[in-house]
């Protein structure tokens, strides 16, 4: 039965917020706890006010237009979050700064162009997205696994023999960049179950389909679990990020709810998410506005690492596989219990052993630092020196984004960088070769073009636009590379 609409997307949003607004009692402790002010710009005065400084956030919100709103040091904090959730765990109220902020920062932008230069931005953002997710894993993925990613038409596999005795054995480490190995033949999602619809709906995002080796090994854990889901994400599923910051609130909303009707159609009413952003887009945004508009939530949103850790006692005895490396974690603790579960979860791997590189942890993921791009190119530079002082086999981490920014520093480093469910599926037996990586370890888009050319004909890809997409990857480099300009 369809909950009928009493308020719009846009108003329900706005009166969240002022709700919100209204429960904040301006103690700042949100604002001591930040461990972004300093680098957002704030001055050390400033730093010693926060109450000024959320305050100055209350300002913008109330205000519904950020041109001349707020002071300069809450305006200087709204625009440098990067949404580590320090400020909620600080908030003895039940109010989420971190909302407040992201609020505040789309009044902002909102104030510096009119409607119609909103919804263009929001477009040229998206189209973006949509240029760069297919074709980066296109000259990545034949049609099968784009097809087992929810990309494409699904077809049937060929049926596999059973392995005969003594084969089958993985080794205990994934290949280097560059060593390649067939990736396994498993099923598509759902295949050759009866139920009409799956336990869960496993839902990628966008951009982790740029390193697609990622997913498709949380889906062999799922399939090893024996967990029915079926895969939605990339740009035809959007979340609505992108038009949201940009100040297109309205365009956000309409794309995140039709992203909504989608997903809320498994057994559980629950839904297994992939990207931190997309978790939080939803979480603290979308889903709750929607239940505002609707009088109902349509489904619940876990992370994934989250929901392995919650079934890990039923993944420890497939971990048999020993994988004697040492390995520090690559942190960002944006949402609540992801890096604990991370590190529970390698534990469990026999022969992992975790050092500590006492680094900064910080943001929600790397992707999500970019605003205070000298900030993140510090932190990062500091960790990989950390990495090589310490003597480590890799830098591990949890999301795609911190792989995509890390994974061509493996050529100048004597440790590699990896995802952790590498890490679990050398310990279960599985492998898929890291593409993403060992394509930006080349650092020549022409070069990349033509190691590609079977993929780019085979899904009739136009080069020109392929090569645009390449280059985009290669310039994500937040850290340049050792002997690079």
């Amino acid at each position: 039965m369809t909950v009928p609409v009493t308020e719009t997307f846009e108003s329900a949003l706005k009166a969240r917020a002022d709700t919100m607004a209204d429960a904040c009692t301006r103690c700042g402790k949100c604002v001591e706890v930040c461990p972004a002010t300093e680098a957002a710009g704030l001055t050390p005065e400033q730093r010693q006010s926060p109450v000024e400084v959320i305050s100055g956030i209350i300002d913008i919100i109330r205000s519904g237009q950020g041109n001349d709103q707020g002071n300069d040091a809450a305006r200087k904090w709204a625009s440098g979050c990067l949404l580590s959730g320090e400020c909620i765990k600080a908030c003895d109220y039940g109010v989420n700064p971190r909302f407040l902020l992201y609020m505040a920062r789309i009044n902002m932008s909102h104030g510096k162009k009119d409607v119609a230069a909103e919804r263009r931005a929001g477009f040229d953002a998206f189209r973006l997205v949509a240029r760069d997710v297919p074709h980066i894993s296109k000259i990545q993925l034949d049609d099968a696994l784009m097809a087992r990613l929810g990309q494409g038409a699904k077809k049937k596999p060929p049926p596999i023999p059973p392995p005969q005795a003594g084969e089958g054995k993985q080794s205990d480490l994934p290949p280097r960049a560059g060593e390649e190995t067939q990736p396994n033949p498993l099923p598509l999602a759902g295949e050759g179950r009866e139920d009409a619809k799956p336990d869960f709906v496993f839902y990628t995002g966008c951009n982790v389909l740029k390193t697609p080796h990622i997913a498709l090994y949380a889906l062999d854990i799922m399939d090893a679990l024996d967990i029915t889901y079926d895969v939605m994400g990339g740009p035809t599923h959007c979340c609505g990020i992108v038009q949201m910051r940009m100040g297109d609130v309205t365009t956000s909303g309409r794309v995140g709810e039709n992203t909504i009707d989608k997903l809320s159609h498994s057994n559980t009413g629950q839904v297994l998410s992939w990207c931190p952003s997309c978790q939080v887009q939803f979480t603290e945004t979308t889903l709750p506005t929607i239940e505002k508009t609707r009088g109902a939530k349509p489904f619940e949103m876990t992370p994934f690492t989250l929901f392995i850790h919650k079934h890990l006692d039923r993944l420890r005895p497939m971990l048999r596989e020993p994988v004697p490396m040492r390995i520090a974690l690559h942190r960002h603790p944006g949402v609540r219990g992801v890096v604990e579960a991370a590190e529970d979860i390698l534990w469990a791997v026999p022969g992992i052993e975790i050092v500590d590189l006492q680094q900064p942890a910080v943001g929600l993921q790397s992707n999500n630092l970019r605003m205070l791009p000298e900030f993140r190119r510090e932190l990062q530079e500091k960790e990989l020196a950390a990495a090589e002082a310490a003597g480590v086999d890799a830098i591990v981490a949890v999301y795609h984004s911190d792989h995509r920014e890390l994974c061509a520093h493996e050529r100048d480093y004597p440790f590699r960088i990896m995802n952790m469910y590498e890490i679990v599926g050398a310990s279960m037996g599985i492998h898929y070769d890291d593409h993403f990586k060992r394509l930006k370890m080349m650092q020549d888009a022409e070069a990349i073009l033509v190691d590609c050319r079977d993929l780019v004909e085979k899904h009739g890809l136009d080069a020109d636009t392929t090569r645009l997409a390449i280059q985009a990857m290669l310039d994500e480099q937040p850290v340049p590379l050792r002997g690079s300009a």
